[in-house]
């Protein structure tokens, strides 16, 4: 398909995002034409490049033809999901208009958790036992068929939204609930999954695919112990501390997952355990990192993850990262569950000589949840140092400064986290 016109991308910003000034500086930067497809008007895309339109992500025929009216003025390059949410959409596109991306079947195995562990089942990649019940079953009448502990997920949702590991047939029960509730909440269908606990280690993979070859951006370390009942991640540092031979096996096993389910190009997020047996795949996602984490890379090398994935995207040469200082990462917790009324000490968090920013996300007198019921975080805070130790020590002793006050209740506006 031939367009008339100078090279543009399209970036899918849903308005759930925290990703939209990050990447609409990179492209400003980067002096990249871009035009924000959103399911709301993005008044920072408007500033900046007069270019907004609205998409329905779910109704892909449709966005589709609103997409191919733009093509038809605009010359478009490439279409770039910035989370999650796009990632279906921006697959659809691409094949539509005959861009680079990924394959449709290949985006929805890695969206749902069900066909992915389907997709591993008959390789010889580790992967865990599994089964998919209707959100209807009762699981008293199906612990008999199963083994302990395992973890019960929402097939399609995200960053642990509604996981929950149960170590007999009462913790099932309650498991279950939480997942059920959760993939009610969220408006979308599917079963359940549950699957055998993987113990060990957890990390992730931060990689961009190039025609089917993986680069390695990163191997994220998470310190903090994920054993259950549920799976809130905190901290994230990379240059990972595990040892090299086992680092180039995390390698190898994301670029033969990537090469099972179908994924060629752009970014993806990789989380994996590793233990005694192996490398184990959790998932993976044609994606970059969530939330703002991303910011932790621009601390590290100086170049943003969301330039390398505009770059990309565009065609051009991607620049070698140089190893840089040690980095991470941490991801606010909630402590419980109300309305949040104040955030106290970031000053004094962000005098902690590591620390290079605090960025509280969560608004005040909104009702947050924690997982696995919440599906955001309070906020971010971002460390460099020497050593991937001292970053560490500096995100916990930053986090301590960090008087949260959550009152019971429900927020009188009705807005939930």
């Amino acid at each position: 398909m031939t367009f008339k016109g100078r090279r543009r991308v399209l970036l899918l910003l849903s308005s759930s995002s925290y990703r939209a000034e990050d990447f609409l500086s990179a492209a400003k930067r980067l002096h990249v034409d871009v035009t924000v497809g959103s399911d709301y008007r993005n008044a920072l895309a408007d500033e900046v490049y007069g270019s907004t339109i609205e998409l329905g992500f779910d109704d892909v025929e449709g966005s589709i033809d609103v997409i191919r009216r733009l093509a038809e003025d605009r010359s478009l390059s490439a279409v770039v999901a910035a989370d999650d949410a796009g990632t279906r959409l921006a697959a659809a596109v691409s094949a539509a208009l005959e861009l680079p991306g990924n394959s449709l079947v290949s985006v929805e195995t890695c969206r749902r958790k069900d066909r992915f562990r389907m997709a591993l089942a008959n390789s010889d990649t580790l992967s865990p036992w599994h089964r998919t019940y209707e959100l209807e079953t009762d699981p008293r009448l199906v612990a008999r068929e199963l083994d302990f502990p395992c973890v019960v997920k929402p097939v399609e949702l995200a960053a642990s939204r509604g996981v929950v590991r149960a170590d007999d047939v009462r913790e099932l029960v309650g498991a279950f609930a939480e997942a059920r509730r959760a993939t009610e909440e969220s408006g979308r269908g599917g079963p359940i999954l549950v699957e055998g606990y993987i113990p060990g280690d957890e990390v992730a993979l931060e990689g961009i695919l190039l025609n089917g070859e993986l680069r390695t951006l990163a191997i994220l370390d998470k310190p903090d112990p994920l054993v259950g009942p549920y799976f809130e991640e905190t901290i994230l540092v990379t240059p990972s501390r595990l040892a090299h031979d086992v680092q180039r096996d995390v390698e190898k096993v994301v670029a033969r997952v990537a090469a099972l389910v179908g994924l060629r190009e752009g970014p993806i997020h990789a989380e994996l355990r590793v233990n005694q047996r192996g490398v184990w795949p959790i998932e993976i996602a044609p994606r970059t990192i969530g939330g703002l984490c991303a910011r932790l890379f621009r601390y590290q090398t100086g170049t943003t993850l969301e330039e390398l994935v505009l770059l990309h995207a565009l065609g051009r040469e991607l620049p070698r990262q140089p190893a840089g200082p040690a980095s991470g990462v941490m991801m606010i917790p909630i402590p419980r569950a109300g309305v949040l009324t104040s955030i106290a000490g970031v000053d004094a968090a962000e005098r902690v000589r590591e620390v290079q920013e605090v960025s509280i996300t969560a608004r005040l007198g909104q009702h947050i949840d924690p997982l696995p019921r919440g599906n955001r975080y309070l906020g971010f805070i971002f460390a460099r140092a020497d050593s991937p130790e001292t970053v560490e020590r500096a995100l916990r002793e930053a986090h301590s400064c960090l008087k949260i006050r959550i009152a019971l209740g429900s927020a009188e506006n009705g807005e939930r986290s």
